[in-house]
């Protein structure tokens, strides 16, 4: 299939949804515009490069995000299955 990000064709293999490679593609190309208007910046590779920064400091806030969700809430679900686990052993 084919897909267009900053103007360039790209023929990609879309072995699964090509709706949401669609999506990804999009999701690029808006991202290196956007740099691209912030920055004054006309070289595709530079943009790239800028909007890959960009798109990997929103994943890393997000999975930082993620830990500091999931920390707490491993060590609760474990005090739960604790308690039940006791609770069970109690009533035998």
């Amino acid at each position: 299939m084919k897909i267009e990000i900053f103007d360039q064709t790209y023929n990609v293999q879309a072995d699964g949804d090509e709706a949401y490679l669609r999506q990804l593609a999009s999701f690029v190309d808006e991202r290196m515009r956007t740099v691209a208007e912030a920055t004054r910046q006309v070289d595709s590779t530079r943009l790239a490069v800028l909007a890959s920064l960009n798109i990997a400091d929103e994943l890393f806030i997000l999975r930082r995000r993620q830990e500091e969700i999931e920390g707490p809430l491993r060590k609760r679900v474990e005090k739960c299955v604790n308690l039940v686990e006791k609770a069970l052993e109690s009533s035998h």
